[in-house]
């Protein structure tokens, strides 16, 4: 049991704070000033535990990683249209807002698929699978997960917070300037990856 402790608290804190100022805390902030924090939690959350499944599963079974540079273009490319999109707005009808709030599955669905795309060959995946290596794989995977719920679910509250207190606008513009920076951010990684 030691070691399943040591994997799980030595995971946790490596990955949470890997994930302090990360694109993926980024992300989740962003997110948060458009959806609606449980859907946005639970999209971060099903999508960090099966990256981090993999992600144990590659360090635990094989010792080595998926090449992400691909991948991490085509999501950063992916970011910039989010971006874009955020830019454009939407205009909803005083009906099709009260649905829409009421509407979790399409949240969830967008943020899972979003994070799940981020997080492959992130530095919080490639650092799970480091310590998977090292330490037993259930602790890791565990500790990996929730101490990245746990990173986002505070960019989610600072998130919440900043949107109830800016207009809507400043908003709408700073979360496209974050999807930007995210995609941004997935492009460079990759092209340094290829050359």
């Amino acid at each position: 049991m030691e070691g399943f402790l040591a994997a799980l608290v030595l995971s946790f804190g490596v990955i949470f704070v890997a994930e302090l100022g990360d694109k993926s805390q980024l992300m989740a902030l962003a997110f948060a000033t458009r959806f609606k924090p449980v859907p946005v939690l639970i999209g971060i959350t099903v999508a960090t535990t099966v990256v981090h499944l993999a992600s144990v599963a590659i360090g635990a079974g094989l010792g080595s990683v998926l090449p992400t540079d691909w991948i991490s273009l085509i999501a950063g490319v992916a970011f910039l249209g989010f971006a874009a999109w955020t830019l454009r707005g939407d205009t909803l009808t005083e009906a099709e807002r009260r649905k829409a709030e009421k509407a979790t599955r399409s949240a969830i669905i967008t943020v899972g698929v979003a994070f799940f795309l981020a997080e492959l060959g992130d530095k919080t995946m490639l650092a799970t699978i480091t310590l998977a290596t090292q330490h037993g794989w259930v602790g890791t995977w565990i500790g990996s997960t929730v101490g990245m719920v746990a990173a986002d679910a505070l960019a989610i509250l600072v998130g919440r917070l900043l949107g109830r207190r800016l207009p809507e606008k400043v908003i709408q513009y700073g979360a496209a300037a974050l999807f930007a920076i995210s995609g941004l951010w997935l492009i460079l990684e990759a092209v340094v990856k290829l050359t």
